[in-house]
């Protein structure tokens, strides 16, 4: 014990005289420099530079954008709350769960991303002298409208519970053209957490009743110290197989959108 107390000192001193040393500038040290890299010598090097960063800006923003404006977060959540009814814990693993969410986002994202590829994407990437706020607004156009139709008229307590928040009059909205992106995008968000948290529920419900026969029956048989579902999670399971319930969940949730 008294070794270690002892190390700790001597490593605490070396720290706090080293500290100041470290803060001093060394003189005669070198500066690293990057080989191989120039400023730009033009005006269309420095575009180009731009437009690289820019890229590489969205593709790390990529998987927020993907949960914000479109139909992922939906999608998951369900799927989520179909692994809780049947009481399975890590079945599927939450790889494959997010993996086949994800796939299903852009199936469903299909025409969004068609249109969003032909009127702002391959513009600007071609060159036809569209600058840069002039592909952001086009760009958002689809998901916006995707959004607009997707949140509907039970989506307008949304709207008017962030359009309060961010300080703009009600009465200032005339059309859906009037509605911001900062706006919509959170309504939308809020939108599709409360569906699918309904679409949850209607999961539960036949699930529960499984649960509750299983645990009358345990209890009238007198078998209390056996866990009820342990019993019920196999009748779970056959149920959703009989019924094919990830085809019923998925072409449900397709046509959600669709519709």
């Amino acid at each position: 014990m008294k070794r270690r107390v002892v190390l700790f000192l001597v490593s605490l001193a070396a720290l706090l005289i080293a500290d100041p040393l470290l803060a001093q500038e060394i003189p005669g040290l070198p500066i690293p420099v990057l080989d191989n890299v120039r400023a730009a010598r033009s005006g269309q090097e420095a575009s180009t530079s731009l437009a690289l960063i820019m890229l590489v800006t969205v593709l790390s923003l990529a998987p927020a954008l993907i949960m914000m404006m479109t139909s992922f977060t939906k999608v998951v959540i369900v799927f989520d709350f179909v692994r809780r009814a049947l009481a399975l814990q890590n079945m599927p693993p939450n790889q494959v769960l997010f993996g086949l969410a994800l796939f299903l986002t852009f199936f469903i994202m299909a025409p969004t991303f068609r249109e969003f590829n032909q009127t702002a994407l391959t513009p600007y990437i071609s060159g036809d002298k569209m600058s840069t706020p002039t592909f952001i607004e086009k760009g958002m156009v689809p998901f916006r409208k995707f959004m607009i139709k997707q949140i509907g008229k039970d989506g307008a307590k949304e709207i008017a519970l962030f359009t309060k928040l961010s300080g703009k009059n009600l009465k200032d909205i005339k059309s859906v053209d009037d509605i911001d992106s900062y706006i919509l995008i959170p309504a939308f968000m809020l939108s599709e957490i409360k569906k699918a948290f309904i679409i949850g529920i209607l999961i539960f419900i036949p699930f529960i009743v499984i649960d509750l026969v299983v645990a009358s029956t345990l209890m009238s048989m007198g078998m209390i110290m056996l866990p009820p579902a342990m019993i019920s999670m196999p009748f779970k399971i056959i149920l959703f197989i009989l019924v094919d319930g990830w085809h019923l969940i998925t072409y449900n949730l397709v046509q959600s959108y669709v519709m």
